[in-house]
């Protein structure tokens, strides 16, 4: 049988890549749009609908991060009332192994695997920002490297939960005396391309996100992956590799790259460009011109706080260097704040093109075994869901990659995972 693609869409609810300044950009803290864009999904034979989630606001320098929305709805409870608005897409809450607690974790996960009909999925992710641990007295109580240790444990223990065991663990990750609750066999999903990060999802996952589209990055991820996979007694065809991607699509591939570039643009406001900065100057910046020259003072002593702000951790050191290289950058190139932050922000991996193109590209992935398919991160809503459903779904179908109805009911049937 030909391999078969399958599509997520992570609705991540925060961050720049949302252009909140498009017209007809959906209200998405909004009921209404959570129900179009999933029913648009199951109109378009995806297989998961998947909800990010923030256990606290974020915070720039110590400071709410206001240009983020200011409170997401639980993703559990948005979910469970997806349940009843679809029917068959699967249905993915992003849920903190850091700070939740396993017994209760479990149950409520399982709940919404009971109201889906076996559609539910649980996005397992770590922290370690101190400020997501104030909100639970703790503070930053894990060290990075220990964070996918508690991972194991806790998945191990939700686990032994659904399979009717139960549990007396106490360690210095994980204390907890509990009966089994509600029988349930969620699908898990993780992201992580570190060595803990792939550890974990070899052991536990079903899923796994990463951040490799290059098509040869994609082939050493996935042979990698699979030689973990070994490792824990498990088959290569046991998880499913969908990396994280953006699309842009147009008539023409003109028309598509001049469409990209605008996003870009949009997705970088001035406001934005200086808070990107001031994580890395630990300063006020707000009294300069996001289009005007870069702060000429020099950034507060020290390395970046590992524990707080939005950065990713590869980007936590060598700060100075980092810096000098941006000033010179901008006095080669003559550009602004804005202008640099758009050059040098950390892009998601994007497919842009004809939609012809881009499913001829997407069938050498899956074919090839690269990939299994892509979790999407939509720009634009509606508009980003609405162009893949009507106008690069009917391409892959017609290069036989892609479903032309659901087959199963459950979210496990959708990704053809081993019963």
């Amino acid at each position: 049988m030909s391999p078969r693609l399958h599509l997520g869409v992570f609705f991540t609810g925060v961050g720049p890549q949302l252009v909140w300044t498009d017209p007809a950009f959906s209200t998405h803290t909004h009921i209404d749009t959570f129900v179009a864009t999933a029913q648009t999904l199951e109109r378009g034979l995806f297989d998961a609908f998947f909800l990010g989630e923030g256990l606290r606001v974020r915070e720039n320098r110590g400071r709410v991060h206001d240009l983020d929305v200011a409170g997401r709805p639980d993703a559990i409870t948005q979910l469970a009332a997806l349940a009843a608005v679809t029917e068959r897409i699967g249905l993915v809450a992003t849920q903190n192994t850091t700070y939740n607690f396993p017994a209760d974790l479990a149950r409520r996960l399982a709940s919404l695997d009971a109201v889906s009909g076996g559609r539910a999925g649980w996005n397992i992710v770590t922290t370690d920002n101190a400020w997501t641990g104030e909100n639970f007295r703790r503070g930053g109580w894990l060290p990075h490297e220990r964070r996918y240790e508690r991972a194991g444990a806790f998945v191990e223990t939700a686990k032994a939960l659904w399979g009717g065991t139960a549990v007396d663990r106490h360690d210095d990750l994980i204390s907890v005396t509990a009966p089994p609750t509600v029988p349930a066999r969620p699908v898990l999903f993780q992201a992580g391309d570190s060595a803990g990060g792939r550890d974990l999802a070899a052991r536990h996952a079903d899923v796994v996100f990463s951040a490799n589209t290059d098509y040869d990055k994609a082939v050493a991820y996935a042979a990698d992956l699979r030689r973990r996979l070994a490792g824990y007694g498990r088959s290569a065809d046991s998880l499913r590799i969908l990396p994280g991607a953006a699309v842009v699509l147009g008539d023409t591939p003109a028309q598509a790259a001049e469409k990209a570039a605008w996003i870009q643009r949009e997705q970088v406001t001035g406001p934005r460009a200086l808070a990107f900065l001031e994580q890395y100057w630990g300063k006020d910046l707000s009294g300069y011109d996001p289009d005007g020259p870069l702060p000429d003072i020099e950034p507060a002593e020290g390395e970046l706080d590992p524990s707080r702000g939005t950065i990713a951790i590869e980007h936590r050191t060598g700060k100075a260097e980092r810096i000098a290289g941006w000033r010179a950058l901008a006095a080669e190139r003559k550009l602004s704040i804005r202008d640099l932050v758009v050059e040098v922000t950390p892009q998601h991996s994007t497919f842009v093109g004809t939609p012809g193109q881009i499913a001829d590209e997407w069938t050498r992935y899956v074919r090839d075994r690269a990939v299994d398919g892509f979790n999407i991160l939509p720009q634009l809503l509606p508009g980003t869901i609405e162009d893949i459903v009507d106008k690069l779904v009917p391409e892959l179908q017609d290069r036989g990659v892609y479903r032309t109805a659901y087959e199963g009911t459950t979210l496990r049937d959708h990704l053809d995972l081993p019963a």
